[in-house]
């Protein structure tokens, strides 16, 4: 039995040197919270992603000028022609028909005729109610994907609060097995001593040994646990160096300013909702309007030749339309009801979501009292275990105690201290996302 143990305790030991190697051989970068918070703002892939939504609703935006801006085109045809018509409306348009181009011999049977013309149109939109309703939705749909930018923003950014906090928890962890290594040798250490002296039995190391093999083991975890927040943490910032990050910063108890009791309808995501909502309801506006008539104005400027990029003759015209489709079949009236369907279930969406919101505000309260309840008995737990092991030592010392009682009192104190570590993390986490609840 003894030789398998010490069998199995070689081959950990190798693995956990090697583990340790190639954690140790990775550069450590030491990385403040503020660096870090400032480094995802900057890089974050989620938050550049949420800008560029930002710049296609500005295009989309930029689209609706049309309803206000006119339209200019310029064009430049070159025709040759012996079609009687068209023929003499080139002649007429270039301003060299002659008292022989009436004779109806000719008028019906041209000789080919070439054509120039250079065109300058101009289209200016006067009334278009639709337009304007579209262009008032479009705006509205911009300012909403804006403050749904700034709510990606505020959610990546506790993303990165907590991120480094486990990147703390980490650490922490790791430096407190290797306190408790620490102990677990030196009790190892008198269990030998004692096993020498003839007070204690084989089983009784064994039983030391294997402790100590069971918290190297929690070690290599915690490590390999401690490279995935550190890989998260280069994530949020979008880097790709095969580094591993420490925290500048202790994981500490935190206190932070008192939250709102309750959450704010001025919130940028329950904001935005309620402008997507009004934007809905602006389409559906606009699909009534396009009932009512449209008023445009129009103008060119015309060149024309027989030769190419030439224009001895000239003309111009201008006018207004006023245009107005009584009936497209049943097309507008479709578009209405669904605009109006869409708007309906927006509202419906709108008041889901803010009774959501308080929803999970309420469970988040409780959450934090929970949270703070769970540190004062942690912390207590914590000093009652630290004080029972310092009881069972002693009295080991003193041959008072088992090996299996001081193995029981030193497993529950290495428990407790990392309880206590965790009991500060969900209780700093806990603040944090009611903070990001109630932020407005």
């Amino acid at each position: 039995m003894y030789e398998i143990i010490r069998t199995m305790r070689y081959r950990l030991l190798i693995i956990v040197f090697f583990s340790f190697s190639f954690l140790e051989a990775q550069e450590i970068i030491p990385i403040t919270k503020k660096e870090f918070l400032q480094s995802v703002l900057e890089n974050n892939n989620n938050i550049k992603i949420s800008q560029q939504d930002i710049f296609a609703a500005k295009g989309d935006y930029k689209q609706t000028n049309a309803v206000m801006v006119p339209n200019i085109s310029v064009s430049h045809t070159g025709i040759a022609t012996t079609n009687p018509l068209m023929a003499f409306g080139s002649k007429l348009n270039q301003e060299v028909l002659t008292q022989n181009d009436f004779n109806p011999s000719l008028l019906n049977n041209p000789s080919q005729v070439q054509n120039a013309a250079t065109t300058i149109a101009i289209q200016q939109p006067l009334i278009n109610l639709k337009g304007m309703y579209q262009r008032k939705a479009v705006k509205t749909k911009l300012n909403a994907i804006t403050l749904k930018s700034q709510r990606t923003k505020e959610y990546i950014s506790l993303e990165a609060e907590k991120a480094y906090m486990q990147l703390q928890l980490s650490y922490k962890t790791v430096e407190i097995l290797k306190t408790i290594k620490k102990g677990a040798l030196e009790n190892n250490r008198l269990v030998v001593n004692s096993f020498k002296q003839g007070h204690l039995q084989r089983t009784d190391v064994l039983s030391t040994e294997i402790r100590v093999l069971e918290i190297e083991n929690q070690i290599q975890y915690s490590k390999s646990h401690l490279k995935n927040a550190s890989n998260y943490v280069s994530f949020l910032m979008n880097s790709s160096e095969d580094v591993i990050l420490k925290p500048s910063d202790e994981l500490l108890l935190l206190m932070l300013n008192e939250p709102r009791k309750t959450i704010s309808k001025e919130r940028s995501d329950i904001k935005a909702m309620q402008l997507s909502t009004e934007a809905y309801q602006t389409v559906f506006m606009s699909e009534k309007m396009s009932f009512l008539p449209t008023l445009n104005a129009f103008g060119s400027y015309e060149l024309y030749d027989d030769n190419l990029f030439r224009g001895d003759a000239n003309g111009y015209l201008f006018g207004v339309q006023l245009s107005w489709t009584i009936l497209d079949g049943t097309k507008r009236f479709g578009k209405a009801q669904k605009s109006k369907a869409t708007y309906e279930k927006a509202k419906i969406e709108y008041q889901q979501y803010v009774s959501k919101s308080t929803l999970e505000f309420k469970k988040s309260n409780r959450a934090l009292l929970d949270a703070k309840n769970n540190l004062r008995l942690s912390l207590l737990a914590l000093k009652q275990s630290k004080e029972s092991l310092r009881i069972r030592t002693n009295r080991f010392k003193q041959g008072l105690e088992k090996t299996t009682d001081l193995l029981s009192a030193e497993t529950q104190y290495a428990q407790k201290k990392m309880a206590y570590s965790q009991a500060i993390y969900n209780y700093n986490y806990a603040q944090a996302y009611l903070k990001y609840l109630t932020k407005e």
